[in-house]
């Protein structure tokens, strides 16, 4: 039994040296890389130290995990140890090195231990769209004119517009290669586009002339197309009156693209040669603020203008409506009594700071024009195209809105159509065409939805039309079902009383039109009745403007025309290009194809709408 005791004395003894042998010796101030890495001890020394031994430094969520663990058979090294008490120290042996590009990846390994979820894996960051890639185009919405019954609803009553924006825009995107929203269609502005030949008067004291077409539709015999034309009184360059023009420009950060600033500032100076001495220039810049880069000058300095308008950079934010009132507050300093008095609005988009409020937008404008000031609107771009606004600020301002999308068009609105662009032959221009139901069953107008009036504003002066500018030419589409037609839509009501004949059987309607000359405020009255006498086919003018009008409901849909696609609109234009010297209708038969080439095709043969 002695023996025995001693044998377990002996055995106890030499594992207390055993032991106390293999306790390992942490080194002190070890160091935290910079790098994010997992700090690494330095070489370690066999210098007896009787202290007790520190805790290395360990990332935060380690150590936290270690104290989690810690069990009851653990010393805290922070406390000496009893005296003749043996210590046993468990230090978490030393994570190898790993590059900078490791550190994100080791911690989050930290992180799902402490969590006690080994599969755990921090999500991948969500791809964040490039500035460019988000469209913000902004359209306003309106629905197609509708058909209306001779019976219940005889009278047409709109405004006239000159606008051109529409066109261009959607030429832009057709050559970009995709398809138009359908609200970016407007078919006035697609038809007013073009030159149809109209006779212009022979003297200014009428200030246009009106013409009067009827032929079968191309794309339903049982049905008519009417046109109704008018054209502006021509002024010649040399007789157009001092014009004092200031030029609004945007320069804000989004301008910075080459069809925007760039684009505006050739365009600029395809007209500064075409100024006179007698013309006066100013150009007012706005970003986050609002600047004069160009005080009034005498439009004959034709190197300081290029100069400035050289000057032109763009950064900041958008404070349109700062800038428009600097612009007419420019406008009014350089009042030419008798002439041409306009702001001409450069952007690509939004105004995003200062006055943003539409009707405040409007209110300002509607002040300013009464003192004789217009306002006519140029869009440049894409991405952050406002036409909803540049639309409503030109038709609010008395002035047409256009759409630059080429240096030759900037060359085509800014020089080669100058004096319809600027120079106002007439005011608050109305048309109204009221239908005789004996020759009459059902009409449509085609496009004008932004335009319509209700019939007693035909003879309200105070309600504000659109302004014609000298040459330009205005032309309405009507499609019209004779009455008894077998192309008749809508279904006569079973209780419905019959029409009484009218008394003028061979007039298949009656139209009038009202303006106001410059400067006046009561309007003047043309009416003249227009015969029920169809050609047997439609002439050069009224095909091609047929065409036009087709291709805009084709890509706002097709709802009116049983099936007529893009193949059959542009053989209709092709056929009807007539003298084209400029190649604006050869034109115009290559957007078709091209829009041909992007719809999608079915059972409805082209009746694609464009979304």
């Amino acid at each position: 039994m002695k023996l025995k005791a001693l044998l377990r004395s002996l055995l106890l003894a030499l594992l207390v040296i055993i032991t106390g042998c293999s306790v390992s010796k942490p080194a002190n101030n070890i160091p935290v890389p910079k790098d994010n890495s997992v700090p690494m001890p330095p070489p370690k020394t066999e210098t007896p130290t009787s202290d007790p031994a520190p805790v290395p430094s360990l990332p935060a969520n380690v150590a936290q995990d270690k104290q989690q663990n810690k069990t009851d058979n653990r010393v805290d090294a922070s406390s000496p140890p009893a005296s003749g008490q043996a210590v046993l120290m468990s230090v978490a042996p030393p994570a190898p090195s790993a590059p900078p590009a490791m550190a994100e990846a080791i911690r989050t390994t930290y992180s799902a231990q402490s969590q006690k979820s080994m599969g755990y894996m921090r999500a991948p960051p969500l791809i964040q769209p490039m500035p460019g890639d988000i469209n913000r185009e902004n359209y306003t919405h309106r629905d197609t004119n509708p058909l209306q019954l001779v019976s219940e609803q005889p009278v047409s009553t709109f405004s006239i517009d000159v606008d051109t924006g529409s066109y261009t825009n959607v030429r832009r995107m057709l050559n970009q290669g995709q398809l138009p929203p359908a609200d970016a269609v407007r078919a006035e502005e697609f038809i007013n586009y073009f030159d149809y030949g109209y006779t212009p008067p022979a003297a200014r004291e009428q200030p246009f002339s009106v013409t009067t077409e009827l032929a079968p539709s191309p794309w339903n015999a049982k049905r008519q197309l009417l046109l109704v034309g008018i054209q502006g009184y021509r002024v010649p360059k040399a007789q157009i009156p001092a014009s004092n023009l200031v030029f609004l420009i945007d320069t804000s950060g989004s301008m910075n693209e080459p069809d925007k600033l760039p684009l505006l500032q050739a365009s600029l100076k395809q007209l500064v040669n075409q100024l006179r001495e007698q013309d006066r220039v100013a150009i007012v810049t706005y970003a986050g603020y609002a600047g004069v880069v160009l005080p009034s000058t005498a439009g004959d300095q034709h190197a300081t203008i290029n100069a400035a308008i050289d000057h032109l950079g763009a950064g900041g934010s958008t404070n349109g409506g700062a800038g428009i009132e600097l612009a007419y507050a420019q406008a009014e300093q350089g009042f030419i009594k008798g002439g041409v008095n306009r702001v001409i609005l450069a952007t690509d988009g939004d105004f995003n700071v200062g006055t943003v409020s539409e009707e405040a937008l409007k209110t300002t404008i509607e002040d300013h024009r009464k003192s004789g000031v217009a306002l006519t609107t140029l869009g440049f771009g894409e991405g952050n195209y406002n036409d909803a606004m540049a639309v409503m600020l030109a038709d609010v301002g008395n002035g047409s809105h256009h759409y630059i999308d080429s240096l030759q068009e900037g060359r085509r609105v800014l020089v080669d159509e100058m004096s319809a662009t600027l120079l106002t032959i007439a005011k608050d221009v109305k048309i109204q065409v009221e239908f005789n139901p004996q020759q009459v069953q059902e009409y449509r107008l085609i496009g004008y939805e932004k335009r319509m009036l209700k019939r007693e504003d035909f003879n309200n002066d105070k309600v504000d039309a659109g302004d014609i500018g000298a040459g330009a030419n205005v032309t309405a589409i009507y499609e019209i079902t004779p009455t008894g037609s077998a192309g008749a839509r809508i279904d006569p009501l079973r209780y419905g009383h019959q029409a009484e004949p009218a008394k003028r059987g061979s007039e298949l309607a009656f139209l009038r039109l009202r303006y106001k000359l410059p400067g006046q405020s009561d309007s003047q009255l043309i009416e003249q009745p227009i015969a029920a006498r169809p050609a047997a086919e439609a002439s050069e003018r009224l095909r091609f403007a047929a065409a036009v009008s087709a291709f805009a409901d084709a890509l706002r849909g097709g709802k009116y025309l049983d099936g007529y696609g893009y193949t059959q609109i542009a053989a209709l234009a092709n056929g009807a290009r007539g003298d084209d010297a400029d190649g604006y209708r050869a034109g115009f038969v290559q957007l078709v194809k091209l829009a041909d080439g992007l719809a999608t095709h079915g059972h409805d043969n082209d009746r694609t709408a464009a979304r």
